[in-house]
């Protein structure tokens, strides 16, 4: 597996790992985040802010990696 692969499944897993923690913080909306209706209650997903958290994880693993 090349650094790359590892760091773009790093990148992608860890946005859905992390989507629900940073749901709980209910961030401000960024472009590409999207909401959807379950059971009369609307949910919000952070994709971006998701997908920043995963960047800042992949690059703490490239740090630590060295």
């Amino acid at each position: 597996m090349g650094k790359l692969t590892v760091m773009l499944v790093i990148l992608v897993l860890g946005a859905a790992f992390l989507a629900p923690l940073v749901m709980a913080f209910e961030p401000e909306p960024l472009p590409g985040d999207f909401s959807f209706t379950w059971n009369h209650h609307i949910y919000q997903v952070p994709v971006g802010w998701s997908l920043c958290a995963s960047a800042v994880l992949a690059l703490f693993y490239s740090v630590m990696k060295r």
